[in-house]
């Protein structure tokens, strides 16, 4: 029986994410499995990867198969590092002590590494809605100005209008008390003529 890790799929369609697990070569993808190692989501930006380090390990040892996409989550994970770095113990090439210490340093790169990818996002994520905002505040005041622009003969049209308007209306009151006192003089003449 050939085992190998691997993962199995899991969750949503377009959303999934992954169990690692140790199976038999013979089963289903998604089928009966031996243990399981961890998880693996892909759908948040880095991935989360969890996984029992030394069950991990402790397989890889014992000469279990792995799937490109499972070697290389391990490999990012750095089980087969320190897989490596035991092998050279088995040598004689390296003691314990220095396995330990040179784990710990690439640990600590790497967690560098991360939070570095993690804090960059994140200036990227704040500089992008920074720059969404300011495109929209200026499409807002060209979408502005052209409004103005378009209203702006418009208004200079009703100021001349307006203009004769009152013009007429100073004509107007001695137009209409001419008007007023031509119909009461009419009425007198129309008296006049009933006598």
């Amino acid at each position: 029986m050939a085992t190998r890790i691997r993962l199995q799929r899991h969750g949503k369609k377009g959303n999934a994410f992954f169990h690692i697990v140790a199976a038999d070569s013979r089963a289903k993808r998604d089928g009966k499995f031996i243990e399981k190692l961890g998880v693996y989501n892909p759908n948040t930006n880095p991935a989360t990867i969890d996984i029992n380090f030394d069950k991990t390990l402790n397989w890889v040892q014992v000469g279990a198969e792995m799937s490109d996409t499972a070697r290389a989550i391990l490999s990012y994970k750095g089980v087969l590092y320190k897989n490596h770095l035991l092998n050279g113990v088995k040598k004689g090439a390296l003691t314990a002590d220095q396995v330990e210490a040179k784990f710990a340093t690439w640990l600590a790169e790497k967690d560098a590494k991360i939070a570095g990818k993690v804090s960059g996002l994140a200036k990227n994520a704040d500089a992008d809605k920074t720059a969404r905002l300011k495109a929209e505040a200026d499409a807002n005041a060209a979408r502005v100005a052209a409004i103005e622009a378009k209203n702006a003969p418009v208004v200079e049209e009703v100021v001349e209008e307006v203009a004769e308007v009152e013009a007429t209306e100073e004509a107007a009151p001695e137009a209409t008390e001419e008007a007023t006192e031509a119909p009461a003089e009419e009425a007198g003449d129309a008296e006049a003529t009933a006598e």
